[in-house]
């Protein structure tokens, strides 16, 4: 029974509270759309990939080779992010980014046992996401012969431009989702935190629960048809002996 009881003054309160909630919710929801939209810049995202492989190497595999080139893979993976290729980049291509800037929007990808690894660009510019992957996976390649004594690095493809480039982020639908979620839960228990403040007397039941005596009468609020007009605006409620105006 307290249970049910329970229940019963969730949807109550709820009941009694839907307009803030959904209010929250609503303009939550509408400004994280605007923001999505019209303020964060999108960001768009290219890949290329890049194989280690000894170019002159004979026929035959070579396991010892093939494992070598695997290991490589960690150490090609800081190379390539180093000021050492990215400045060249940079003057290339007449970057008005840093190379601590570049640096973050590069990141390098590569799967366990395997002579290939994935270089990622981001960029607001799709067309300029594609000329610093191809710059330097190109550059890293020319570079890394004088780096390492070695010629075992191909650009196994390279980064190329889509017909409608689709920006990787903000996700604009992903964002109003999660503010819906969230502005609903805060509405709802901002909804309950209202109610546990509210300390008036809403009807007999709660006077009696408060007073702990029984209610005799109750004078209701009287509205003149006629005229529409209020004739008492207060509501009575006799309990034992007092009379009190809630």
């Amino acid at each position: 029974m307290e249970d049910k009881f329970s229940l019963v003054s969730i949807f109550n309160i709820l009941k009694k509270r839907w307009k803030l909630i959904v209010l929250m919710t609503t303009i939550v929801a509408l400004i994280s759309g605007i923001i999505s939209y019209f303020v964060l810049t999108p960001i768009y995202q290219v890949s290329t990939q890049i194989l280690v492989n000894q170019k002159d190497s004979e026929n035959y595999l070579d396991i010892t080779l093939l494992n070598t080139n695997i290991d490589l893979i960690n150490t090609y993976s800081v190379i390539i992010k180093s000021p050492t290729i990215l400045e060249k980049v940079i003057e290339k291509l007449d970057l008005s980014q840093s190379v601590e800037q570049l640096n973050q929007n590069i990141s390098i990808n590569s799967q366990e046992n395997s002579q290939v690894f994935t270089m990622t660009v981001e960029n607001s510019n799709p067309v300029k996401a594609v000329e610093i992957a191809n710059t330097v996976s190109e550059t890293f390649q020319n570079e890394i012969q004088g780096i390492m004594n070695v010629d075992n690095v191909s650009i196994l493809s390279k980064a190329k431009l889509t017909e409608n480039p689709t920006p990787v982020k903000p996700n604009p639908l992903m964002n109003i989702a999660i503010a819906i979620v969230i502005s609903l839960v805060v509405g709802i228990v901002l909804a309950f935190i209202l109610e546990l403040l509210d300390n008036t007397l809403k009807d007999g039941h709660e006077v009696e629960a408060f007073l702990g005596l029984p209610v005799l009468g109750s004078i209701e609020k009287i509205i003149n048809s006629k005229e529409n007009d209020v004739i008492s605006n207060s509501k009575i409620q006799k309990v034992g002996g007092e009379t009190l105006e809630t």
